[in-house]
């Protein structure tokens, strides 16, 4: 009997990645990660499978993907939040949020290069915490998701209001 495949979070990270650079090689696609080609390449197949690429090439499905983030992630991948670390901000506490949410309480992914103290969040890849450096755009389209995951009903609607601006930029 065949195995049940299904994607990992790190997959939703390249998605977000391949909106902005397609044809990107898979060598290139690894180094904006911090992931090897190989796992790259893994992820891609099983966006194909699940449908968030397009057939036969690397173009994401936009609205697949769109609906995939507004109504999906947050149930298959649920933000996990722990006590207060110093990090990288995500959520609604990053900077593409600029001061549209005030919150009580930073959210962050733990990281020794972080600079902010707040509730700690397990991000949905290990080397998310480098992502400002290696990637910001890539880093401001997760912490939307992030928002997506963990936020209320507020922050949710907003990040989904700029994920669906920056999809419709990458169309």
């Amino acid at each position: 009997m065949a195995k049940q495949e299904s994607l990992k979070p790190q997959d939703v990270v390249v998605a977000l990645r391949l909106l902005e650079t397609p044809e990107a090689p898979y060598a290139n696609l690894g180094d904006d990660l911090g992931i090897s080609p190989s796992t790259a390449h893994q992820s891609v197949e099983r966006l194909r499978m699940a449908g968030l690429l397009r057939p036969e090439s690397r173009h994401v499905n936009n609205r697949a993907l769109m609906e995939f983030l507004e109504h999906g992630v947050r149930y298959m991948f649920p933000a996990k939040l722990d006590a207060p670390a110093t990090g990288v901000p995500t959520a609604y506490s990053a900077p593409v949020f600029g001061s549209e949410i005030i919150a009580d309480e930073a959210i962050v992914w733990p990281s020794i290069n972080g600079s902010v103290v707040g509730q700690s969040m397990t991000p949905l890849y290990e080397n998310a915490p480098q992502l400002p450096q290696r990637c910001p755009s890539l880093y401001d389209l997760l912490t939307l998701v992030d928002a997506i995951r963990v936020g209320r009903v507020r922050e949710r609607a907003k990040a989904i209001e700029k994920l669906k601006a920056r999809i419709d930029r990458a169309a």
